[in-house]
């Protein structure tokens, strides 16, 4: 297949789902508006790893041994669930005082280890780029295209959660939400309890490449 057409054929399916909100979407805006620009980018950083990560192994093949092996996919679930619920539970429980909006130094735990874990709680990302790579990779694919999907995967998620960052921490926003930290930190708590819950919920459903 040619490489154009290849890179056509799995970021007209990525982009979209990149950009529907989910719990990387969640994280970063979390992140943005109640510790400041640098943690939000901190969280894009470490939620551009985990994709990179996770379209890595699907390029490899390693994806395929969720399919084949579905007791380990129910055990990804299983965890990825329960780690959404526990942080949407910490977050909802956060008393305000331990909540600051800041600009300076972010508080409260690594903003990029936030990003990269939530990446990695999230099992169907290894649904989408299995389903994506399973129509465009063939054992003839260059690895150097390889690299390039992987690169361009990063970079999609770099540039458009670094946007978000940036506009959710910008001043017009925090002037707005000044007052409404702990009230952002509940409502991303109940974002991540309701994902978590539908992760588990789903956790029984077989995963079909």
């Amino acid at each position: 297949m040619n490489a154009t057409i290849a890179l056509a054929s799995v970021f007209i399916i990525f982009i979209p789902a990149l950009m529907l909100p989910g719990p990387d979407f969640i994280a970063v805006v979390r992140s943005a508006m109640t510790r400041g620009t640098k943690a939000g980018l901190q969280t894009t950083l470490g939620v551009s790893l985990g994709l990179g990560f996770y379209a890595t192994i699907s390029l490899v093949g390693l994806s395929a041994i969720l399919v084949e092996y579905q007791w380990l996919a129910w055990l990804v679930r299983i965890l990825g669930g329960c780690y959404l619920i526990y942080l949407g539970v910490r977050l909802v429980i956060a008393m305000p005082a331990q909540i600051q909006m800041t600009r300076g130094k972010p508080t409260g735990g690594n903003p990029l280890l936030f990003g990269f874990l939530v990446t990695l709680t999230n099992p169907k990302a290894v649904v989408i780029f299995t389903s994506v790579f399973a129509t465009t990779i063939t054992e003839t694919t260059p690895f150097w295209l390889l690299a390039l999907m992987i690169g361009l995967v990063m970079l999609s998620s770099l540039v458009w959660y670094a946007i978000v960052s940036i506009f959710m921490s910008s001043p017009p926003i925090l002037s707005r939400f000044r007052n409404a930290q702990h009230w952002i930190e509940r409502a991303a708590g109940v974002c991540f309890i309701a994902i978590g819950g539908r992760i588990l919920a789903d956790s029984r459903n077989p995963i079909i490449p």
